[in-house]
């Protein structure tokens, strides 16, 4: 299992903290630091199930100012994503083909 996670974050703190009281044992990647492929995020988007623009963080001054209202593909955002990891919503959670989005934290729990 891996979660893409910020400890900055309240929701991936909380997320992070079910799997550690589930003592599941779970690979931590920092995204911030650590961020993604193109194609490893295109692969997580498609486990979630959503589109690309669905991950977005869409409330960060970084959108607003260079995003907000852009038509992209999605092949288009997920690049966006990776050159500012700071637009990825989080915690992401995987486990084999399967990923979850911990918002709310508990969601996590779909995957135990």
């Amino acid at each position: 299992m891996k979660i893409y996670h910020n400890p900055r974050c309240r929701k991936s703190r909380e997320t992070l903290a079910i799997l550690q009281d589930k003592n599941v044992d779970a690979e931590i990647i920092e995204y911030l630091e650590n961020t993604p492929t193109e194609s490893e995020l295109s692969e997580i988007i498609t486990m979630l199930g959503i589109e690309p623009e669905q991950l977005l963080r869409k409330g960060e001054q970084i959108f607003k100012d260079n995003f907000k209202g852009k038509d992209l593909s999605g092949k288009e955002w997920i690049k966006v994503m990776v050159e500012n990891p700071k637009l990825i919503e989080r915690p992401i959670v995987v486990k084999g083909n399967k990923a979850i989005l911990g918002r709310p934290p508990e969601n996590v729990l779909e995957l135990l």
